[in-house]
């Protein structure tokens, strides 16, 4: 029976999109692990996931030791590592965001008081391109846990729902993610009423949703994403019964593990008979600082006044301590509508938004929320700078990278200062994910965009806070953004009174709501619709009516934070002198050959003169970063006068032919596929200096004008304006009063 093998499966039907296969295994591989689970999907990927517990609890933690670790095995897809040693390192973005989607909906599903340490560490052993491992990921590390005779309130199911042409498609492939115009992850749990509980949402809209709503997609609002919920929940109920059907078959019986509660009822009993009116009063102080101060001496006087009936008891004083405090934080919530800092359920703390927070760098802005202070600073340069990947994702490069940092000092506290920990690349990733949507395309601003996210000062949601110092320092960088973006947090409270349960959403919250609520969510967006979300819940279940409210009243809180936005900077500031310049030219893809010359020596022979650096793109684009705008252009003549002979020039005339007009100017023919657009403005020259009503009473398609070039933009478009005798003669004889 010990070599028995058992399956069981989960069909997910798509509709129009087809099948999903999801079979989980166990009894083959990893016999050792307290439990081990494949998983595959469609037969064609496959995750392994091993979950392990300690022997022994670890019992001077005061919190439960879990660990979750995501090894990528590059043979997975075919590659081999591309590092210098050609193996595996450290984790990469993927893996770690990974990690987190797991240690999410599966940690408060433990046992409370649990202090084995319990480890999950998945193997992503096969991979097909097309395919996303992250929720097959989450559904092997659930099913192993459930497998490994834990006190494990699972099985968890999770998917990712994509709104495509109008449907929500479960388990979506990166192709038919290119016509998606909003993405979520969903984990959840079906309660015994056979009704899904949702415990964690990660969203957001796509580089394309906005196109895609112009063509006529259904925008992403709060409505749309409320129903996105609904619509993953039988997928997600097919899941557990997958993993609960393999479970009857295969599970360890559930093992007796040491519990260790935070505190005794006859500590609370006495704690609150003790301190609760001091307490109560601590807990209207505005106030972090102060706040904090009083509540650590009321901590000290209860410990004082309980330690000598509970000796060797000293941590349940301090965890009835914080118990106390949070039923007095959520009662006050409940009954009086009245939060820890005076505030109203929907109110925001005081908001400041500025730019050029500092001096000398391409782009910045500092954000202000009460005590949470972000500084945003943005770097940018040629895409040749853009962040190389080697995953097992297909995407290879990213352009626009976003970091978080979170200093201790930002709490007033010390602490480790290095590279990044999990949950500072989880929060750079949210706020990346927020802003992607309204970033320009690589055509329109061929640049590589790096943002920092300095978190100076913290009190609730600095991820968010990113969000929107990020908008206001991309902005002032000259960024040309779709539009801006706003973030806010929101919490939950739930309370059952008289058999009621009463819920009471809570409008930017701050650290200690966070810790003390039954659910947060943070929601990023602009005016129109959400770029991002994410949500954990502590709860069996969330109302939709009481979901949706709460989204609304977010949307509310946005579109008041983009307006303190917009009085700081509502349109791209012009570019920082002191960022680079980048300008594109086209050249025919069989001239790339002369461009380089042989081994490199034409193109490093340009960057020698110009100082300009030079990037070729497989197409034929060409890339000419400078320091400043004349090396560029010197550099653009240069490739020009070898790869586009006939190119045109600033200042040089053509008699052009009119081959089409619109309502704001004609555009003329130079030469054979070389048009420019002579503006409406420079009509009016051709009119005596009239207005021009109808750009067709002055010039017609077939029609020949005299022509010169003003000007040549980053993209290689002409502007154009007309040539005047009067106007040509006058300049002359200008001239030789000058020379006399």
């Amino acid at each position: 029976m010990e070599n028995e093998t058992h399956y069981a499966e989960a069909v997910i039907d798509n509709g129009t999109f087809g099948t999903r296969t999801i079979r989980f295994e166990t009894g083959r591989l990893a016999k050792q692990a307290a439990g081990s689970a494949v998983a595959y999907l469609d037969d064609d990927t496959m995750v392994m996931s091993a979950t392990t517990a300690s022997k022994k609890p670890k019992e001077n933690l005061d919190f439960f030791p879990l660990t979750v670790d995501v090894e990528e095995r590059m043979y997975s897809a075919g590659k081999i590592p591309g590092s210098f040693f050609r193996r595996e390192g450290r984790p990469s973005e993927d893996a770690i965001l990974t990690c987190r989607l797991i240690d999410r909906p599966l940690r408060p599903s433990f046992k409370k008081g649990l202090r084995n340490e319990i480890q999950i560490v998945e193997t992503i052993m096969a991979l097909n391109p097309d395919h996303l491992y992250d929720v097959v990921a989450i559904n092997a590390a659930s099913c192993s846990t459930i497998l490994a005779g834990l006190p494990f309130s699972g099985p968890i199911g999770a998917t990712r729902v994509a709104l495509i042409k109008g449907q929500w498609v479960a388990f979506p492939t990166h192709t038919e993610l290119e016509d998606a115009v909003f993405d979520m992850v969903v984990a959840g749990r079906v309660l015994d009423d056979g009704d899904v509980a949702i415990m964690m949402v990660e969203a957001e809209a796509t580089e394309k949703t906005i196109q895609l709503v112009a063509d006529g997609a259904e925008a992403p609002t709060e409505e749309i994403v409320a129903a996105g919920l609904e619509a993953a929940k039988p997928f997600i109920k097919a899941l557990c019964k997958a993993q609960s059907d393999l479970a009857a078959k295969a599970a360890k019986p559930t093992g007796d593990f040491p519990v260790f509660l935070d505190y005794q009822d006859d500590v609370l009993e006495a704690l609150t008979a003790a301190v609760k009116s001091e307490l109560s009063q601590a807990l209207t102080i505005a106030g972090k600082q102060d706040r904090d101060a009083e509540l650590d001496r009321i901590k000290e006087i209860a410990a004082g006044k309980l330690l000598p009936q509970f000796e060797g008891r000293e941590k349940e004083i301090s965890g009835a301590y914080r118990a106390l405090t949070k039923s007095l934080v959520r009662e006050r919530v409940i009954k009086d509508k009245v939060r820890i800092d005076g505030r109203g359920v929907t109110d925001i703390r005081t908001l400041a938004a500025e730019v050029e927070a500092i001096p000398r760098v391409h782009g910045s802005a500092l954000f202000e929320r009460g005590e949470t202070q972000i500084l945003g600073v943005t770097t940018l340069n040629m895409l040749r700078m853009e962040q190389q990947l080697d995953t097992l994702s297909p995407v290879t490069r990213k352009r626009y990278m976003h970091n978080y940092n979170f200093p201790p000092y930002s709490v007033g506290e010390t602490g480790r200062v290095g590279s990044p920990k999990r949950r500072e690349i989880g929060h750079g990733a949210l706020a990346e994910r927020a802003i992607v949507p309204v970033l320009p395309s690589r055509e329109d601003f061929p640049y590589a965009i790096r943002q920092v996210s300095e978190a100076l000062g913290s009190n609730g949601s600095t991820s968010m806070g990113s969000v929107c110092a990020s908008t206001m320092s991309l902005l002032n960088a000259g960024v040309p953004l779709k539009a801006a973006v706003a973030g806010i947090a929101m919490g939950l409270i739930s309370e059952e009174i008289d058999g009621k349960t009463h819920y009471v959403a809570l409008t930017d919250i701050l650290g200690a709501e966070d810790a003390f609520g039954d659910m947060d969510f943070k929601v990023a967006g602009t005016k129109t619709f959400v770029t991002a979300l994410q949500l954990d819940t502590k709860l069996d279940g969330i109302p939709a009516s009481v979901l949706a409210a709460a989204l609304k009243q977010a949307r509310d809180a946005r579109l008041h934070i983009l307006d303190v936005m917009n009085e700081a900077i509502d349109v791209p500031d012009e570019m920082s002198p002191n960022a680079p310049r980048v300008i594109s030219v086209k050249i025919p893809v069989d001239k790339i050959g002369e461009i380089i010359g042989p081994k490199g020596k034409m193109i490093n022979q340009i960057q020698e003169d110009t100082g300009a650096d030079i990037s070729v793109e497989d197409d034929g684009t060409i890339y000419i970063g400078a320091s400043d705008g004349p090396a560029a252009e010197a550099a653009r003549a240069t490739i020009n006068q070898i790869a586009n002979p006939t190119m045109p020039e600033v200042g040089e005339r053509y008699l052009g032919t009119v081959v089409k007009t619109t309502t704001f100017g004609a555009f003329v023919s130079l030469m054979p596929g070389k048009d420019g657009l002579l503006h409406i403005s420079q009509i009016r020259k051709l009119a005596g200096g009239k207005r021009v009503e109808n750009v067709e009473d002055i010039l017609g398609v077939g029609q020949k004008v005299q022509v010169e070039i003003a000007e040549i933009d980053s993209r290689g478009k002409l502007s154009l304006i007309p040539v005047i005798e009067g106007e040509e003669a006058s300049d002359a004889d200008e001239k030789d009063d000058t020379d006399k």
